[in-house]
């Protein structure tokens, strides 16, 4: 626990005792059987059922659930191809849940039986439990293993998720990478989201080869620090991270600044739409704020998918530059969480002026209809109450490079704002 002094914030000299807020202990906050109640100067820094996104089977789950919704409303954003497939709404690989969906899997799996798959369980991070499969044998091995029964009823083993592996992954110096990018939510509804401008690339320390008599080495497939850490060629200077300003230049470089302003503003709607995704069943408490992180990766065709949403984005850092990134990650985070650096309220309107955002940034302008879209542009967020003007239909013509039109302007007087400090 911390106090607000005169020169910032300190640690009283009998502080009562606060538990880290892990996902565990967010359940035992908000579950009925502690009796617990959050005051309202006490905000946590989860929602009571962040893991609608965080889970990997839930997040795909949801995203399955909202664009069967807007299908059936007859929204242009679920428009389809020729093929079948999504348009707009195509961002997550073809997934299935296992033991559940073993059938349709099988069935899927026959369309291309060339095709490579990978298995992940559903509530772990950091790599662990993910391997590759190209053959419903080794699936079968995966099961006698794991000693269960049957794929056709339900067991009690540990839930996976299986999904269509990207095997064309766009590579630079002949190595795999993914992006692990920070958003800020202080509110589901109305959806407020702020982007963070200094995410950054992790890179294999083996070079990518889709063969597959490699599909078992990790150092090629995967690239969570945990795993590339314990690679003989991992570099301990620079951690195998880029900064995504860099990937930007590098791409801007390679491949043209158009294409690769079209590739970051998918990737910012990705980040929406998913997040618009899971807002009706988010338990949206006041007491609430959470910064994910987020997986994205990019094909040779410079197509962003977004592979998993974590809880509880790794703070440690593995080099130096890590370690100024979240600091100030930290720091920004909490000064719009808590503006000005004074005992949090859960009754704020959550809309932090400007000048509190620090590395915080707006997620996509083509998200923002109403008159005083502007302003939230420049404060740097996606607010969905001035983004509910004219629906869908404008935001699919904003998606497809067709102007917006004028946009007005309101003043706010946000009063005196005092950037604080944390440590």
């Amino acid at each position: 626990m911390t106090v607000r002094t005169l020169s910032g914030w300190s640690q009283p000299p009998r502080a009562r005792p606060w538990p880290r807020m892990s996902v565990q202990t967010i359940r035992n906050v908000f579950s009925v059987e502690t009796g617990y109640r959050l005051s309202d100067d006490q905000i946590v820094n989860h929602f009571p059922n962040h893991y609608e996104l965080t889970r990997k089977d839930l997040m795909v789950k949801n995203i399955k659930r909202y664009r069967k919704e807007l299908e059936k409303e007859g929204s242009p954003l679920a428009e389809k191809d020729e093929n079948g497939k999504y348009l707009y709404l195509d961002f997550v690989p073809v997934t299935y849940m296992l033991p559940a969906d073993y059938n349709l899997f099988v069935e899927e799996f026959r369309k291309s039986p060339s095709s490579t798959w990978i298995m992940k369980p559903c509530g772990k991070a950091q790599g662990k439990g993910i391997f590759l499969i190209n053959k419903l044998s080794q699936i079968k091995k995966w099961s006698r293993d794991s000693k269960t029964s049957s794929f056709v009823t339900q067991s009690t083993k540990e839930a996976y998720v299986i999904s269509l592996y990207i095997n064309n992954p766009l590579l630079i110096g002949g190595r795999k990478f993914d992006l692990r990018l920070y958003v800020l939510v202080s509110t589901y509804r109305p959806l407020r989201c702020y982007m963070y401008k200094l995410g950054f690339c992790r890179f294999c320390t083996v070079k990518y080869t889709p063969s597959t008599s490699e599909l078992d080495n990790m150092f090629v497939h995967l690239t969570n620090v945990a795993i590339q850490k314990h690679g003989e060629d991992y570099n301990h200077i620079h951690g195998g991270k880029w900064t995504v300003n860099n990937l930007r230049l590098y791409l801007e470089s390679t491949r043209g600044k158009e294409v690769t302003g079209k590739l970051f503003d998918e990737i910012h709607w990705i980040i929406v739409q998913s997040l618009k995704a899971v807002a009706p069943v988010m338990n949206n408490d006041k007491h609430c704020f959470e910064c994910y992180g987020y997986d994205i990766i990019i094909d040779d065709k410079l197509k962003p998918w977004l592979i998993e949403v974590n809880a509880s984005p790794s703070l440690t850092s593995s080099t130096a530059n890590d370690r100024i990134l979240k600091y100030n990650l930290i720091n920004d985070t909490l000064n719009i969480a808590v503006p000005n650096g004074e005992i949090p309220d859960c009754k704020w309107n959550k809309s932090p002026p400007k000048e509190v955002l620090g590395n915080y940034e707006i997620l996509s302008c083509a998200f923002l209809h109403r008159p005083g879209a502007r302003m939230l542009m420049e404060r740097g967020s996606y607010d969905e109450e001035l983004a509910q003007g004219d629906g869908a239909d404008r935001e699919l013509r904003s998606r497809q490079g067709q102007s917006l039109g004028p946009r007005g302007g309101r003043s706010r007087d946000s009063g005196r704002t005092v950037l604080t400090t944390w440590k």
